[in-house]
């Protein structure tokens, strides 16, 4: 009999936890899903992205990932070992003046997420449309592996997600 993995049983809470803002709370709309196995390299992959239903100009994604090294440490129940998966948490959004707009973001995520947390925005543009508008992809990255010994924080990490997407959408052009 198939025994869900540690990667299995945390990406199937966020989903749930997510697909009920969406399908009772109706707070957000899920607009993308995806969930991989890299056969090359023995590794997963899940995201799940969505946006508010009261604005859509900022979209948010969760991101997961497990290496073969946490699968099979997992599998083989290797001693001295805590299998998890790596998370991160993405936010999708245009901006026009780089300077101002990303230290704006930084400072609104970092109120709410705390100083460890080092937003890295990576900024581009369509070649001949430069300084108009740039798309920004702000990542947050957990420093540490979750494991389900976190999964009780589910709810209160989508609580500080949704919290980010709100305030990043009332900033947003």
């Amino acid at each position: 009999m198939f025994h869900p993995t540690v990667f299995d049983n945390i990406k199937i809470a966020f989903e749930n936890q997510i697909y009920d803002y969406d399908n009772l709370d109706g707070i957000l709309v899920v607009t993308d899903r995806s969930d991989l196995l890299n056969m090359a390299l023995m590794s997963r992959e899940f995201s799940l992205s969505f946006q508010l239903t009261a604005g859509r100009n900022v979209t948010a994604e969760v991101f997961l990932t497990s290496s073969v090294k946490d699968l099979s440490d997992e599998i083989l129940e290797v001693p001295s070992t805590d299998p998890g998966c790596n998370l991160s948490l993405r936010f999708y959004m245009e901006i026009e003046d780089i300077p101002a707009e990303c230290q704006a973001i930084e400072s609104i995520l970092k109120a709410i997420w705390g100083p460890e947390f080092q937003p890295v925005q990576s900024l581009s543009f369509i070649y001949g449309q430069e300084g108009e508008s740039y798309n920004n992809c702000i990542e947050l990255r957990f420093k540490r592996q979750i494991t389900e010994e976190q999964m009780e924080d589910i709810p209160n990490l989508l609580n500080h997600l949704l919290q980010s997407v709100e305030e990043l959408e009332s900033f947003s052009v």
